[in-house]
């Protein structure tokens, strides 16, 4: 028999998944002829190399179970790659493999807390992938946030002595997701080291930074109090195998891989072997980073064309775009999208607008935290040919109305403008009212 819990007696309830809130923006886009072009999440769309492939295909290792800490060519290509890379020694005691990175960062947290119960804090910047606000919630800690300095990248120097003394982690992540900006890690990690808090570092996008002499690790100035986190979905294209690693203080992923191994975190042994191939090869990230470059600088040229300002990121393949405020002024055809006041915030105004015109889904920014209202994420990880779809789409819709049905006829040129519409004229070239179809 099931007992019934009561609505008193409920604990944890998960809160929607960001992504899963555009659905409706996402139906608005298909309308065009030629489908959803998906700009929202950071999956890559290039396919790993044909060795990494043959690694995995010919490993061997199928029948037997993985060591959860990573077998041991794993660690040692993750330490060389780390000499390489960044030019800090790494033992390979002092590495650890994750099934993918996002388990990892939604659980230390709450691992953590169970070695050290009477820390309840957990830091991270203001603006931020969404899971490290969700680990500390599965922790049963408390989130205080770092908004970025004005020239980009956290400083913890602003954290006050009485959360440093409860926090039981912090994170950082630079590359920032979704702002692109760069941390000074030395001081990050010299601060942990004053308070006594360890700094987790999320790196998963540093071989997509884009001056290569900001190229750093958390790792540079040791490894005492400090751990580096880095993934092969972003820089091998091998999202869909999920495989990371973390590195550092000894202590820390010493226990970190006790408790995963009892936990029974492993990555399949087929997918550590195509992680040591792709880990040894560094050629194959270079000619990924020139196709994010490439597609950055073009989205970038496709929204300014737009009257949309876009700037480049110092890092990552996300353009971070303050919605215009023509776009804020529009109305919302979709009225509630994802929650109860999406209709006021000018972000999911703009994804709609930019659905309607274009068929591209973006990222409203309340994703990435409270503070980042009024901007869209918009990922560079569709092909060139869909990015010159937006292009055109975008181009088309600069004269005429976006009040269109993709698929219409467009107005006639000579139409008069109806009372209901706003004329942005000067502030932008795309034109908005309320659409016809209501969804």
């Amino acid at each position: 028999m099931h007992r019934k819990i009561s609505n008193s007696a409920r604990g944890f309830e998960p809160p929607p998944y960001p992504y899963a809130r555009l659905g409706r923006i996402a139906e608005v886009a298909a309308r065009h002829e030629g489908g959803v072009v998906d700009l929202s999440v950071g999956t890559p769309c290039d396919p790993p190399p044909d060795f990494v492939i043959s690694a995995m295909a010919g490993s061997g290792t199928e029948r037997g179970y993985p060591s959860s800490v990573g077998s041991e060519a794993l660690r040692s290509a993750a330490a060389r790659w780390m000499e390489r890379r960044f030019g800090v020694t790494v033992e390979t005691g002092n590495v650890g493999a994750c099934v993918g990175t996002k388990e990892f960062v939604a659980s230390t947290a709450w691992y953590l807390r169970l070695r050290d119960p009477g820390r309840d804090i957990v830091i991270a910047p203001a603006v931020a992938y969404p899971t490290y606000a969700m680990g500390a919630m599965l922790a049963g800690c408390g989130l205080v946030t770092v908004e970025e300095s004005p020239g980009g990248g956290v400083d913890l120097s602003a954290v006050a002595d009485d959360v440093s003394e409860r926090a039981v982690m912090v994170w950082l992540n630079s590359p920032s997701n979704p702002t692109g900006s760069i941390t000074d890690l030395g001081a990050a990690a010299e601060w942990g080291r004053r308070h006594g808090v360890p700094v987790f570092s999320d790196e998963c996008y540093t071989e997509f930074t884009w001056d290569r002499s900001s190229v750093s690790t958390v790792l540079n100035g040791g490894t005492d109090s400090v751990v580096a986190v880095h993934s092969l979905s972003k820089r091998s294209n091998m999202a869909g195998v999920r495989v990371g690693f973390y590195a550092g203080d000894p202590d820390i992923v010493g226990y970190l891989s006790a408790v995963r191994q009892h936990a029974g975190l492993m990555v399949p042994g087929p997918v550590q072997a195509a992680a040591v191939a792709a880990l040894d090869d560094d050629d194959h990230v270079e000619e990924q980073r020139a196709r994010y470059l490439h597609r950055l600088r073009r989205l970038a040229e496709i929204l300014e064309a737009a009257g949309i300002t876009a700037s480049l990121p110092a890092g990552g393949f996300y353009l971070w775009v303050k919605v215009p405020d023509w776009a804020a002024h529009a109305p919302s055809g979709l009225g509630s999208v994802g929650g109860a006041a999406d209709s006021e915030d000018s972000a999911w105004k703009f994804a709609e607008i930019l659905a309607n015109a274009g068929g591209v889904v973006v990222s409203p920014g309340d994703f990435y935290g409270t503070t980042a209202q009024g901007f869209v994420r918009i990922a560079a990880v569709q092909p060139d040919d869909r990015i010159e779809l937006v292009a055109r789409r975008l181009g088309a819709a600069s004269h005429v109305h976006l009040d269109e049905s993709p698929g219409d006829p467009p107005a006639d040129a000579g139409e008069a403008s109806s009372s209901s519409e706003i004329a942005l004229g000067s502030e932008g070239p795309l034109s908005h009212r309320r659409p016809r179809s209501s969804l």
